[in-house]
């Protein structure tokens, strides 16, 4: 009896440890690519996930609480009755005169055993306290709210045509004291390609936040095919937004999963047929187990342009009409660089597509550039209007003429003159 009650705590204690670490691997992954699940509209999916290795945990930890449970009473049943069966014995020898004053001691000494059952009360005692705190603190975080909600009457979106206009548009992040973007007004017409260009901290970034309605502007508006973004349903909107971020997030699942995250409810035709446009198929293919192959957390198991092409077909699958490129090849060698190059142009094909970048050699073929600086638009307008103002676009693409010139990101056809901002 005592070794099963031993091999089933070791069983329980070794599970409960093993879905302890699924359950901070879940939620470090679920948190650190929390944009791409917001992006996605994913966050019931990665709950249940969560949820899943929680009651697993939960499960563990009911069965070797159970033996304990039916162990601990046991033990300390038989430690009792010896207990008291050597004070019944010390007794009886005592009133006969068989008992010395040492010996009464030693009898004193396995009386004071009878204190440690006392004493694991006072610590079962203190643990709930502590177990109160540490629920308190579980209670508050369940309490938080997204900081962007949906209006009462917020309307659906059902398939955008890609018309984003900026008006005015005044931003600073919360506990930050100065504006990160100022009075940004820019428009996007339908199928164009736009590139934010400018230093680190200029706001790129944020502009596309904000088009995710990751946080919502202080003043000024934006708008989607004419509507307020905040007189949208958050959820519609991101339907219509595919994003391909400078780390090429994936999830340690198979590629199959990876790529049928942009849309859950794809066919595996359309999954391979969107791993082909990516030019990921041969790559997958050679994989152990091809489309079921399991990338591993954070998909260690592939090269970064491995990645980039999953992350690509997953942007492909989901088939929104806006596409958010934030320096997609800013982390990948120049070979890789290259080779992403063509699925890229099929990506963008017929999108309205906002490029962030550094480097100007892969924006210049982009319908419209805007250069910002300290959160302002301070120049606007295409290449060669930009190159012909001379201006800090033109100063700065000096400093890039030195990179290959292959590495273009071709945009569409030179848009009209646009005016330019001093």
């Amino acid at each position: 009896m005592p070794k099963r009650f031993a091999r089933v705590i070791k069983h329980a204690s070794r599970e409960k440890r093993r879905r302890s670490g699924s359950i901070s691997s879940v939620a470090e992954e679920s948190l650190s690519n929390a944009q791409l699940v917001q992006a996605y509209n994913r966050q019931e999916t990665e709950i249940a996930r969560f949820e899943r290795e929680n009651l697993g945990h939960f499960e563990a930890y009911m069965m070797s609480a159970r033996a304990k449970a039916l162990v601990s009473p046991l033990v300390s049943l038989i430690g009792m009755a010896c207990a008291l069966a050597v004070i019944g014995m010390g007794v009886w020898m005592l009133s006969e005169a068989r008992l010395s004053l040492g010996e009464l001691l030693v009898f004193l000494t396995y009386l004071g055993s009878l204190y440690g059952p006392i004493r694991g009360l006072g610590r079962l005692g203190t643990t709930v306290y502590a177990a109160s705190a540490a629920a308190e603190r579980i209670a508050e975080f369940q309490d938080e709210q997204p900081s962007v909600l949906d209006r009462p009457d917020a309307r659906p979106l059902r398939h955008a045509r890609g018309l984003i206009e900026f008006e005015n548009v005044s931003f600073h992040y919360p506990r930050a004291q100065r504006h990160v973007l100022t009075e940004v007004a820019f428009r996007v017409e339908p199928g164009e390609t736009v590139a934010l260009v400018g230093p680190s901290g200029a706001g790129k970034s944020t502009i596309a936040k904000l088009l995710l309605r990751f946080y919502e502007p202080d003043e000024g508006e934006i708008r989607l095919d004419g509507h307020d973004l905040r007189d949208l349903q958050v959820q519609a909107l991101r339907e219509n937004v595919a994003v391909l971020l400078q780390e090429a997030l994936v999830f340690d699942a198979s590629v199959r999963e990876n790529i049928a995250y942009g849309r859950p409810n794809a066919t595996e035709e359309e999954i391979v047929r969107a791993a082909k446009a990516a030019d990921a198929h041969e790559f997958i293919a050679g994989l152990p187990h091809g489309y079921a192959t399991v990338v591993g957390q954070k998909g260690r198991r592939l090269s970064g342009g491995q990645r980039q092409r999953i992350a690509i077909a997953r942007a492909m699958i989901r088939n929104a009409p806006i596409l958010i490129l934030d320096e997609p090849t800013t982390d990948l060698d120049p070979e890789s660089g290259q080779r992403i190059l063509e699925p890229l142009r099929r990506l963008m094909s017929g999108r309205t597509t906002i490029i962030i970048s550094h480097n100007l050699v892969t924006v210049r073929e982009a319908t419209a550039i805007l250069v910002l600086r300290e959160g302002r638009v301070i120049e606007q307008g295409t290449h060669v209007e930009l190159m012909r103002w001379d201006g800090t676009y033109a100063a700065l693409y000096r400093l890039c003429q030195d990179q290959d010139p292959a590495s273009v990101i071709p945009g569409r056809d030179l848009a009209p003159q646009r005016q330019m901002v001093p």
